[in-house]
């Protein structure tokens, strides 16, 4: 596991966006797609806002999607083993790199056929707690054609285009990069956080 740990840091260190095309072994990734479709059946997803407590809206022309947050008491094996996972990358990234993370928050994310998450950074104005923000891919089979790409705005540089693929994670500074989810032409998922110092 510490070769992935490294790929993410790696491609954070010399190109501002870390991504491993599988940090999610094909198990775990089926296992938390299961999860978030039983939640979306369910009615346990709920439409997201923009901002936090302190500053809170709906925007449906900023973002469209659904999510519901991980329980850190989880019994669910899968959400377990993902948080035991993002733990342990925790763990890692403050001994080799002094970090000073010391917590995380995630969630499960669905948009919808022609879903879609306007261009933003992760960070809260009144909040700088988010350090870094770490996305997981959930999607079989996706296709170039299916759209619903994270778009990475690099500064002095032409846009990242990165499909969502089953098992890819992509981790980045959550106040420094602007990025954006385009449009798809099927449900998208992921599990999407962010690793903080508070």
């Amino acid at each position: 596991m510490e070769a992935k740990f490294e790929e993410l840091i790696e491609g954070y260190i010399t190109g501002n966006i870390g991504i491993s095309e599988a940090f999610l072994t094909k198990e775990l990734s089926e296992a938390l797609t299961v999860n978030l479709l039983a939640l979306s059946r369910d009615g346990g997803l709920t439409t997201a806002g923009i901002g936090n407590d302190a500053v809170k809206a709906t925007a449906i022309t900023i973002r469209s999607d659904k999510t519901s947050w991980l329980d850190a008491a989880s019994r669910n094996s899968a959400e377990m083993e993902f948080l035991d996972l993002v733990a342990r990358f925790i763990g890692y990234m403050n001994e080799t790199c002094y970090t000073g993370l010391n917590a995380f928050e995630f969630h499960y994310a669905l948009y919808e056929k022609g879903a879609f998450y306007g261009r933003h950074k992760d960070q809260f104005r009144n909040n700088n707690s988010r350090k870094f923000s770490m996305i997981s891919y959930l999607n079989e089979d996706w296709q170039t054609t299916d759209g619903g790409q994270l778009v990475i705005h690099h500064e002095g540089r032409a846009a990242q285009n990165i499909s969502p693929n089953s098992g890819k994670t992509v981790f980045f500074k959550s106040d420094i990069l602007e990025h954006e989810v385009t449009a798809a032409s099927r449900p998208r998922m992921s599990v999407t956080g962010w690793l903080k110092q508070i």
